[in-house]
C-alpha cells in the first residue's frame, strides 16, 4: 500500500494524531516514515533608532531547535514501533511548499497531517497550510481533524 509516508508536524495535538496513525500504518505495511517540521521565521523589521539590537539569528536558531525536537519525538515513536524513520527540519515562510518538496524528494506515497496548526487571526491572514498541501500535492494526503467536541 505505502512504502514511505511523510508526516509534517508542528507539535500540536492534532499533528500528534497524524503521527500516531502514520506510525501504525507504516508498522502494518512495512513502510518507513519521513518526519518533517518546518520552522517559520518571524519577519523582523529592524528599528533604525531602536535602543536595542535584535539578533534575528537567535530567534531562527530557537525555532530550528524546536522543530528538531518535534521530529525527534516522531522518530522516537517510530523507533518504539520498529518503523524506520528519517527526520528533516526546514525553515520557510511557506511551509506547504516545503512539505510538498520533501514528499517529492523522498518519493513519499502519502502525506499524513493535521487539519490545522494556526488559530485565530493568523489562520485568516496566512490561510491553512493543510488546504494548500491538499491543493498542490501530487500524492494522496490524509488529513486528521480534532474530535467534534473540540471543534465546537
Amino acid at each position: 500500500m505505502f512504502n514511505t509516508i511523510l508526516v509534517p508536524t508542528d507539535g500540536s495535538a492534532i499533528s500528534q494524531q497524524a503521527v500516531d496513525a502514520a506510525v501504525e500504518v507504516a508498522r502494518c505495511c512495512g513502510a518507513s516514515i519521513v518526519a518533517l517540521s518546518v520552522a517559520e521565521p518571524y519577519p523582523l523589521t529592524p528599528l533604525v533608532e531602536g535602543a536595542m539590537v535584535v539578533d534575528p539569528g537567535l530567534d531562527s536558531r530557537a525555532m530550528t531547535a524546536q522543530a528538531q525536537a518535534r521530529v525527534d519525538a516522531v522518530a522516537a515513536a517510530a523507533r518504539a514501533a520498529g518503523v524506520p524513520c528519517m527526520t528533516e527540519v526546514a525553515q520557510s515562510f511557506h511551509p506547504h511548499q516545503e512539505i510538498i518538496a520533501a514528499a517529492t524528494r523522498h518519493q513519499c506515497d502519502a502525506i499524513f497531517m493535521g487539519s490545522h496548526g494556526r488559530r485565530g487571526i493568523s489562520r485568516l491572514i496566512a490561510g491553512s497550510e493543510t488546504q494548500k498541501v491538499l491543493a498542490y500535492a501530487p500524492m494522496p494526503v490524509m488529513v486528521f481533524r480534532p474530535p467534534l467536541a473540540e471543534r465546537i
